[in-house]
């Protein structure tokens, strides 16, 4: 297959979002324009990982500069399957924007926005260069921030100046970090980079760089302690954008944990892990423990993000074949689960009589709707990893690799926090299906669609009952990281 194709899921919709910006006076032309560049570029990514596991990593040397003088492209095993899951879930967000009654989303950058999101966010993925890292994390921030800012919430332009300034610090560390890399070894190829760092681990710049890009990757992920921009930003922002941040954005931490621990700093992984481990324990505990005390549904869910990372992490800590493969399964897992289940919160507030998914707001909103209870409940075992849900599968494999690692004290914390799910979950359905609304309060007669919601808990049963093809590419995905010389080869040649 032509090395181009891994052009094109960040080419694509950075050429929608120039054309929607073009065609801003025709809200509807805009609209299909927008859908059809994502579709697009989501079926190039389909072709690209199938290119990726059936034939090898797909890489592209821009203009022509072998690496690594040059910048590269390259869609390698675990780039191509995080760009995949993003963009299928992303496609999903905006056929809930496309049937969401925020006011934001008929402002005229809103559409080119959300792609300018999607290929930052892509582009994070498949970039071999750790500079372009950060350029195409900024382009992420940029669009995100701004796409809070025009929320319906008056909270929502506070929530975007919190995101905005501590990802610029996060950018910060980064910028640092890069800076130490390059003048520690002349290089910022990720695979030059590797290579080098392994013969040399001596420069005196490499731990404050690596550091600098770890506590960068934590703030990404929102990983505790430096979660505490996620709950607000999460709460105020407009639904279809909530549901990506909280579910796929974050993931750019847990895709930099990966390349750091299997990549670029494999002589120093084994203090990485361990501190991998240390923070996910934490995370699950915390983030299960503030969601229980929650009085918003949506910051209930988005303090359960930093519960889920926690596993994620844990599954990476441990890093055995079996444990990498979980945190994958685990990773594709949760951008779906989380997705819907903020889309569903979103959704009951659209019903409300005051927009909002506090729970005093939405109590018992729920009785007159059965079907969008179904979802929630499903969604809800999804998120507590309940069979026969795509939940219970990446829970068991991560469970597995604790047991064959022999991690006891962590199994006992990640146990549970797999409790404390169950219980903020049940507990959120019963307060709006279960219990008897206000007085003279009543659901309104239209609201958000669900068709996107739908797509996404109909994926999430799918792959619960069948979970094979997830399950060997997540294995797939472990071998590969197993071998960093294979990344390399590819990139460099040889």
């Amino acid at each position: 297959m032509n090395a181009h194709v891994v052009l094109l899921p960040v080419l694509i919709p950075l050429t929608g979002a120039a054309v929607g910006l073009l065609v801003w006076r025709w809200p509807r032309v805009q609209r299909a324009w927008s859908f059809g560049a994502l579709l697009t570029s989501f079926a190039a990514a389909i072709a690209l990982l199938w290119a990726a596991w059936t034939r090898g990593p797909v890489v592209f040397q821009l203009g022509g500069w072998a690496a690594p003088f040059g910048i590269s492209l390259v869609g390698d095993l675990l780039g191509a399957t995080m760009a995949l899951m993003a963009q299928g879930v992303l496609v999903t967000g905006m056929i809930y924007a496309l049937g969401c009654r925020d006011k934001a989303i008929t402002y005229p950058a809103f559409f080119p926005l959300f792609l300018t999101l999607t290929a930052g966010l892509t582009g994070t993925f498949l970039t071999g260069d750790v500079f372009n890292l950060f350029v195409f994390a900024e382009l992420l921030v940029s669009s995100g921030a701004i796409l809070t800012a025009i929320a319906d919430d008056r909270a929502g332009a506070e929530a975007a100046y919190k995101y905005f300034f501590i990802s610029l610090f996060a950018a910060i560390f980064l910028l640092s970090a890069v800076g130490g890399l390059y003048v520690s070894y002349g290089t910022l190829n990720m695979a030059d980079l590797a290579v080098r760092i392994a013969a040399d681990p001596s420069p005196p710049l490499l731990a404050m760089a690596m550091m600098l890009m770890f506590v960068f990757f934590m703030v990404k992920s929102a990983v505790v302690p430096f979660h505490f921009w996620q709950p607000d930003f999460h709460a105020a922002a407009p639904t279809p954008v909530s549901a990506m941040l909280s579910s796929v954005v974050v993931k750019l931490g847990v895709y930099g944990f990966l390349r750091m621990t299997t990549l670029l700093f494999v002589p120093q992984a084994a203090t990485l892990r361990g501190l991998l481990v240390v923070l996910g324990v934490v995370g699950v505990l915390f983030g299960g423990l503030a969601a229980l005390g929650t009085h918003n549904a949506k910051r209930m869910l988005a303090y359960s993000t930093l519960a889920q990372i926690g596993f994620i992490l844990v599954g990476i800590g441990w890093g055995t074949p079996i444990a990498l493969a979980a945190a994958i399964v685990l990773t594709v897992n949760h951008s779906l689960i989380k997705a819907a289940m903020l889309m569903l919160a979103g959704a009951v507030a659209s019903r409300a009589p005051i927009k909002s998914a506090a729970f005093a707001n939405i109590t018992g909103l729920g009785k007159s709707l059965p079907g969008m209870g179904a979802l929630f409940l499903l969604g809800g075992l999804a998120l507590a990893g309940i069979p026969p849900t795509n939940g219970f599968i990446g829970k068991l494999a991560l469970f597995r690799g604790g047991v064959l690692a022999a991690e006891y004290p962590a199994l006992a914390a990640i146990g549970v926090a797999s409790i404390i799910t169950v219980v903020y979950v049940v507990a959120a359905f019963e307060r709006i299906w279960w219990v008897p609304p206000a007085e003279g309060v009543k659901a309104k007669p239209g609201g958000d669609r669900l068709l996107a919601p739908a797509l996404l808990i109909g994926l999430c049963l799918l792959l619960g009952l069948w979970a094979e093809p997830l399950l060997r590419l997540a294995s797939d995905v472990a071998v590969w990281l197993g071998d960093p010389g294979l990344y390399i080869a590819a990139v460099l040649g040889g």
